[in-house]
Order: C-alpha cells, then sequence, then structure tokens
C-alpha cells in the first residue's frame, strides 16, 4: 500500500482493476476519514484487494462497489457485486487449493476484525468486515508533562 489513507488506496485499486474490465466501480465513504493503526490498514487493504481481485476476476459483475463506515465504535467495510454469486459449497471454505476466502477470515481473525460473507448463485456477493474502533483507529498518546515526569522518576 503506497498511502497511509486506507480510502484513497482502495479507490486506486478499484479504478486500476475497472480498467480491465467492462466492470463499473465505486467507492462511498461514510463518516469523517481517522487515522489507523498502521498494522490494522494494511490488512483490511489485504483483505480488501482479495475481495475485490475476486469479484473483478471471478465474479462477471457489472457492478462493484465497496462502503466504508468510520463510526466512532466501529469500522466497517462492505464489498458488493451483482456477478454469479459463489456457490454453496465453496462459500465457507473456499474453493479447493485456492487460499483467497480462507486468507481473508485468518487476516480478520487476526486483526480482532469479524467478516461475513453472504451470496447466492445469481444474486451476487457481499462481505461484510467489521472491527471495533477501539481497535481500528490509531492511537496518539497524549500525556502531560507531569506523566512523563513521573515515568521518569518512576524507572530509577
Amino acid at each position: 500500500m503506497i498511502t497511509s489513507d486506507l480510502a484513497q488506496a482502495v479507490r486506486a485499486l478499484g479504478n486500476e482493476l475497472a480498467t480491465q474490465d467492462a466492470t463499473t466501480f465505486r467507492l462511498v465513504v461514510e463518516g469523517p476519514p481517522r487515522d489507523m493503526d498502521p498494522i490494522i490498514r494494511d490488512e483490511l487493504y489485504r483483505i480488501t484487494r482479495e475481495a475485490l481481485r475476486n469479484a473483478f476476476g471471478h465474479a462477471r459483475a457489472q457492478h462493484i462497489e465497496v462502503e466504508m463506515t468510520y463510526a466512532k465504535q466501529l469500522f466497517r467495510l462492505k464489498i458488493r457485486d451483482d456477478g454469479v454469486g459463489i456457490a454453496p459449497e465453496f462459500l465457507g471454505q473456499g474453493r479447493p487449493g485456492h487460499y483467497g476466502m480462507t486468507g481473508m477470515r485468518e487476516r480478520a481473525r487476526q486483526i480482532g476484525a469479524k467478516l461475513s460473507t453472504w451470496s447466492r448463485p445469481g444474486a451476487g456477493t457481499e462481505i461484510e468486515l467489521s472491527i471495533p474502533g477501539s481497535h481500528a483507529y490509531g492511537k496518539s498518546p497524549k500525556r502531560s508533562r507531569w506523566q512523563l515526569f513521573r515515568q521518569k522518576v518512576d524507572e530509577t
């Protein structure tokens, strides 16, 4: 990921993938973007990249949309397409020999996020990833000078 802005990185990826296909791509961002923990942000990008590559490469969709919601208590990411859907036997564990769905689930688990997938043949796919704001958003340590002084005294 070249930028620290998740929405900008996802927009660039979606636009790049859309130019290779007749599929339209749309990104919707709700709420004011917030700084994110860099490790969480990078894993969210990797999950999104895998989901978008699957949607553009396999779904035969006309429209693909990513919706990011920056809420105080929760960060939510939804990826939707109007494509062919995922066969029920592959929805849970993915296709044998392919690690896309399995990898997305593992990445989500590692960062404390919940990943859900809904799909039916002929009805498209929606992937939703949510993570508590307390995990997702970067923390800016704001300590007073007294706290710094106390820490130095306590360390000696």
